[in-house]
């Protein structure tokens, strides 16, 4: 019930045509069921002249476009009721999915949120245009039917009772067979989503090695377990046909020999001819809906999986929001860690961070190394709120940021991520994605001050030219001068860059780290780099270990104190003087 009421919240605007459609579905079934009792009496009343055929063909004829009319009408706004109903769920999940926390995007994977976003919410669009029309239909059918053949004779129409049963077992049987490999399907489809978004995103990389033989294997095994669990549950679906037409015809039989025995035994005083002809008409409409039940509830079921997984994203409640009435203000860019923990999830077995004490002056420039897991990134991640630290207090500009309205903290905060993205479009509109009304002035002036505008106007097409999609038509440098343009462009506060002088070569680098010393000396700036050359001349600099502050001063007090910062330091200008020696 309760996935139910989460995917009917979905309707909202489209419960009108889901209303209106079963409403003429009424009205089909109802012309349908009649058709058969009218048509019997034309039979048993055409030797008594043309009045009956042309009163009896009339009627027909008019209920003939009744139904017509009443199906076409229903069949126009299910599609509109189930269309509208996938749109709307389509962007609820991705509204959703733009309000979670770091937190919660790490408990999806990509793929599965795009297999839910598309083909889940396309079952359920599928179920739902099948359950206003057909879930209506079918059990409607059924009693008219009944009804209909009960009245013309009630001898022959239990006939249909002692087939029903029979059939409805058979293709329950088969419905209950075929759902486990619709349900094992998903995850299959999760698993091939994910090996086609990995291999398009390292295409270069997957070229570089030679290895699109293995990646074309690797890929064909996916495909080849969502077709087998395909070609599984189809042969078994494959029995519903056969079964059904043998009840069809086995029913027709026994009511055609019955019913001639019973006309000519009382010389058509208890069966005419017309109501055997009605009563097999019945036959079909009644073991037909029985057929498309058992395809509606393999829908049905289909779309609960997909419907329980949908409801999962809707039903995720991003841990991070904006309190009422938050701070709107950021007054500088000072940043305050109080004894701080973190842990991505309860489920950890250690914090990622611990014990951090750390302040950090508004304007200061601030240096963070590290090695590869040392926690650089997740430490910067906690001050815009990406994360919330599990234990201990963290402040920006003298207030808790838990106490800040998000949209207020996060654009006092410019973070330039390790991997940065750019986005299809022109490189002024990705700029502008730091300020969407920045004047082109002010977009070419943050670019010079990224360094980013020297290879810009080289371009033929300069800031109007147009950018791929993740930025595949510019270098890893070009990319990041970029990105840091961008960043710049919020007039921030606080301004982070998670190692995104990487791909830079030295002198871009300083000449990056001076227009920024130069330009925005009140923006407190926290450099994460590799490279000692790129955090040298900080304020302070900050040694990460294990998740810890292992120590904090400036280069010539680290390198006097600091065993880790005077290897990385020895180890990289090692490897400079012999590279200056070749």
């Amino acid at each position: 019930m309760h996935v139910l009421k989460t995917i009917g919240k979905s309707v909202r605007e489209y419960k009108t045509p889901s209303v209106l459609a079963p409403i003429f579905i009424v009205v089909e079934v109802v012309m349908e069921t009649v058709i058969p009792m009218i048509m019997s009496k034309l039979i048993d009343e055409f030797a008594n002249g043309m009045n009956p055929v042309l009163k009896y063909g009339a009627i027909l004829l008019a209920m003939a476009v009744a139904s017509l009319v009443s199906g076409m009408l229903a069949a126009r706004y299910a599609a509109k009721a189930a269309t509208g109903l996938s749109a709307n769920l389509r962007k609820d999940m991705f509204y959703s999915i733009q309000d979670f926390s770091f937190r919660e995007i790490d408990g999806f994977s990509v793929s599965s949120l795009v297999t839910r976003m598309t083909t889940d919410v396309t079952n359920v669009q599928n179920a739902y245009q099948m359950i206003i029309r057909g879930a209506i239909r079918t059990p409607l059918m059924l009693i008219f039917a009944f009804a209909m053949a009960f009245s013309l004779n009630w001898k022959i129409a239990l006939c249909y009772l002692a087939a029903v049963p029979i059939v409805g077992a058979a293709l329950f049987l088969i419905v209950f067979k075929v759902m486990p490999y619709f349900r094992r399907s998903f995850r299959r489809y999760d698993a091939m989503n994910a090996s086609i978004q990995e291999n398009v995103r390292a295409i270069r990389v997957v070229k570089s090695f030679v290895t699109e033989e293995y990646e074309k294997q690797k890929f064909a095994k996916h495909v080849e377990e969502v077709k087998n669990d395909f070609v599984r549950a189809e042969k078994i679906l494959a029995l519903n046909s056969p079964v059904m037409m043998f009840s069809i015809y086995a029913i027709i039989m026994i009511i055609a020999a019955f019913g001639s025995q019973m006309i000519i035994n009382s010389q058509a005083t208890e069966l005419t001819t017309g109501e055997l002809t009605a009563l097999i008409g019945y036959a079909g409409q009644i073991l037909g809906s029985m057929m498309m039940l058992s395809m509606i509830m393999v829908m049905i079921s289909m779309s609960i999986e997909s419907a329980k997984r949908i409801t999962e994203v809707l039903d995720t409640e991003t841990t991070i929001v904006s309190p009422e009435d938050g701070v709107k203000e950021v007054k500088n860019g000072e940043i305050v860690f109080k004894n701080v923990s973190f842990r991505y999830s309860e489920k950890a077995e250690r914090n990622a961070l611990e014990n951090i004490d750390l302040t950090i002056r508004s304007g200061e420039t601030v240096g963070i190394i590290g090695g590869t897991g040392s926690s650089k990134s997740t430490l910067i991640q906690l001050i815009p709120r990406l994360y919330d630290v599990t234990e201990g207090e963290l402040t920006v500009g003298g207030v808790n940021v838990k106490e800040y309205d998000l949209v207020s903290l996060r654009d006092a905060v410019s973070l330039v991520l390790q991997k940065n993205v750019l986005f299809e479009g022109t490189i002024a509109e990705n700029i502008r994605w730091g300020n969407k009304n920045a004047s082109d002035e002010e977009v070419k002036r943050v670019c010079e001050l990224a360094h980013a505008a020297e290879f810009i106007n080289e371009l033929p097409d300069g800031y109007e030219t147009h950018i791929e999609q993740g930025g595949s038509n510019v270098s890893g440098g070009q990319k990041q001068r970029l990105c840091i343009a961008r960043a710049l462009l919020k007039k921030p506060k606080i301004l982070i860059l998670d190692d995104s002088t990487s791909a830079v070569d030295t002198k871009t680098d300083a000449l990056i780290r001076k227009a920024m010393r130069e330009e925005i000396p009140d923006t407190t700036k926290i450099i994460i780099a590799q490279r000692i050359v790129s955090v040298e001349d900080a304020d302070k600099i900050i040694v990460m270990d294990g998740g810890r502050i292992s120590d904090m001063g400036t280069h010539e007090e680290l390198l006097q104190r600091c065993e880790i910062y005077r290897e990385v330091y020895e180890s990289q200008t090692k490897g400079k003087e012999e590279s200056d020696d070749e």
